[in-house]
């Protein structure tokens, strides 16, 4: 798969999932690519972190279910912060950040999908949210100044880029001295079956883009940034709630069976904190 291919790949299905209104788990057509057999993105929202006052805190619209854990649990946002969402979707970890760092604080969301957005922009504009704002660009060339941010976030996003080190490297850019990455992510624990990591549909669904986790940290400190740090670690939900819809079934369908159960095995959410110097 040439990176060109993935992009338009991952593109047009997060387009899909931003015009479906419900969200990722509202319609049979969508609910199994991104919801691990879940039956609604507030069972997942919960299985994955976040807690009712969050959930209910955000403007109707913003949780598509897509997330793989919640970045901001440990974040120690303050008043005042300036924080960057790397693939904000329908702007949801940026809801959640904009009450914390209050109106002297700021938010951007950043997303390659002019729907996603679109949408954000949208539920910024119900919700009435003044400091959060929204930028079309690519998370490998962020549309922001240097030594901008006091944080950047991003949450089962960068496992979609083809080229992660660059992420990293602009993560560190925009990031002031002292700066925070707080970053909830798929990884793997040993590599996956050749016809798993050969699907351009797994690899949109967040599983077959994911690095090694030792090679994802290392990334990281390549990149530049010091005391890299595992917080938390758990397995991923895929089917464990039904397994019949479950993620990789969906989208890995025609791959043989084994495989797909050995990616499942395979993939972990890690949520690592790093510091820019």
């Amino acid at each position: 798969m040439d990176s060109e291919t993935i992009k338009k790949s991952v593109r047009e299905h997060y387009a899909s999932v931003a015009r479906n209104e419900g969200g990722c788990c509202a319609s049979p057509g969508v609910a199994a690519t991104n919801c691990c057999g879940v039956a609604d993105v507030g069972t997942l929202g919960k299985i994955i972190g976040y807690s009712d006052e969050e959930m209910a805190a955000v403007p109707e619209g913003a949780n598509l279910g897509l997330g793989c854990g919640n970045p901001l649990a440990l974040a120690e946002l303050k008043e005042g912060d300036v924080v960057v969402d790397l693939g904000s979707g329908a702007g949801f970890d940026c809801f959640i950040a904009a009450p914390r760092v209050g109106p002297s604080g700021r938010v951007i969301g950043v997303d390659m999908t002019p729907d996603m957005i679109e949408r954000a922009r949208g539920n910024a504009r119900k919700a009435g949210v003044a400091n959060a704002e929204f930028r079309l660009g690519e998370i490998e060339h962020l549309p922001i100044a240097d030594n901008f941010a006091d944080m950047v976030i991003s949450n089962c996003v960068i496992n979609l880029s083809t080229d992660k080190p660059q992420v990293f490297r602009e993560a560190l850019r925009v990031l002031r001295p002292g700066g925070r990455l707080m970053v909830s992510d798929l990884v793997l624990l040993r590599p996956l079956p050749e016809s798993v990591r050969n699907s351009v549909e797994a690899y949109a669904g967040c599983i077959s883009g994911a690095m090694l986790k030792e090679d994802y940290l290392q990334a990281m400190r390549d990149a530049g940034f010091s005391s890299v740090e595992i917080l938390a670690e758990s397995g991923y939900p895929i089917g464990a709630i039904n397994p019949d819809t479950s993620e990789l079934a969906a989208l890995a369908e025609g791959l043989p069976p084994q495989d797909v159960a050995d990616a499942a095995d395979s993939v972990v959410s890690v949520k690592v904190r790093a510091f820019k110097r």
